[in-house]
């Protein structure tokens, strides 16, 4: 848990496998500690951390595993339910993964004798994205290259079932907007689905691909961030539906794009893994230049803690994390 200063890089945990994706729960648990989650070539870890900029009594950072969950294949995606919780008794740990195998996976444990795990069957192609209903957390949404975004319940069956025009990159689920799901494609289309009458209500245009990425701003409902080609592209979506700011960002292409949960200005975006790195920015829009950029040997996946500006990168045996200014 040092603090490595060679290359900005504020904390590192070792891993024993590689880390495709890692994720922070965006969900209150009821714990001073945050929960985190990371995905490798057959399993899924899940720890807490707790860092030294919310809790004066640790020194630098804390990290410490809860359990492994063997999955058997690698790891694509990986989704938080809002139903976990750490105060509870027993506690309850739920997440859902997507997979090479182009199927879903819930798992669900007390992280005592309880680890049960659901498999769910449907999309013909490789799922690039997936998210649970924010609020009550009965239903997780995906995107596929089969060109469809899929709402399934708890128990795998398939509840609505939406066409894209080209493959979905991106799902989001806003938890003030509840019955509204937007879903980012390809081609450089973003939609909003009313999820009540199942129809498309609102579309943004990137006029640029491919969109590789795209979220919804936690913090003021109207900001929609992406990265296309080698730029970022934010949308007020009240404004217009073509973007009101864009900048290039990644010499080669950008891969990620997300918005920092705890200021609506801040977002982070990285490139494509290269031959030894990945480059990852974080952008004030309030500034020029990026703030802060990191640098994570064949870095993957990129996500946001839930209080705190930092945000963390998965790598070679490693989870970078990065504290940046608000």
């Amino acid at each position: 848990m040092k603090q490595d200063s060679t290359r900005n890089i504020s904390y590192t945990v070792d891993c024993e496998d590689y880390v495709h994706v890692v994720k922070f729960n965006p969900f209150d648990c009821g714990d001073s500690c945050s929960l985190i989650a990371y995905g490798g070539n057959n399993y899924v870890v899940v720890g807490t951390c707790r860092f030294q900029e919310e809790d004066a009594e640790v020194e630098g950072m804390q990290y410490k595993t809860l359990r492994t969950f063997h999955h058997g294949i690698r790891v694509d995606a990986i989704a938080w339910s809002p139903e976990t919780r750490l105060d509870a008794i027993p506690p309850q740990i739920r997440f859902c993964t997507a997979a090479s195998d182009r199927k879903l996976r819930l798992f669900t444990s007390d992280l005592q004798d309880k680890n049960e795990f659901k498999t769910f069957d449907g999309h013909s192609d490789y799922i690039n994205d997936l998210v649970f209903a924010p609020n009550e957390g009965q239903e997780i949404a995906s995107v596929s290259d089969d060109h469809t975004c899929r709402i399934w319940d708890l128990e795998g069956n398939e509840k609505a079932h939406f066409v894209l025009r080209s493959p979905g990159m991106s799902v989001c689920w806003h938890p003030e907007e509840a019955f509204k799901l937007m879903v980012a494609e390809k081609n450089g289309t973003i939609r909003f689905y009313d999820l009540i009458t199942q129809q498309a209500i609102l579309s943004l245009e990137c006029e640029q691909t491919p969109l590789m990425s795209a979220d919804w701003c936690l913090k003021n409902t109207l900001k929609i961030g992406a990265v296309a080609g080698s730029d970022w592209l934010i949308w007020d979506i009240t404004r217009s539906s073509y973007p009101q700011d864009k900048r290039p960002v990644h010499v080669d292409r950008a891969r990620l794009f997300r918005w920092s949960r705890v200021n609506e200005n801040l977002f982070a975006t990285t490139g494509y893994p290269g031959k030894t790195s990945t480059q990852l920015l974080v952008h004030h829009l309030g500034h020029p230049q990026p703030i802060l950029t990191g640098t994570a040997a064949v870095g993957s996946g990129l996500t946001w803690h839930r209080t705190l500006p930092l945000c963390a990168v998965g790598g070679d045996h490693k989870i970078f994390f990065w504290v940046t200014e608000m």
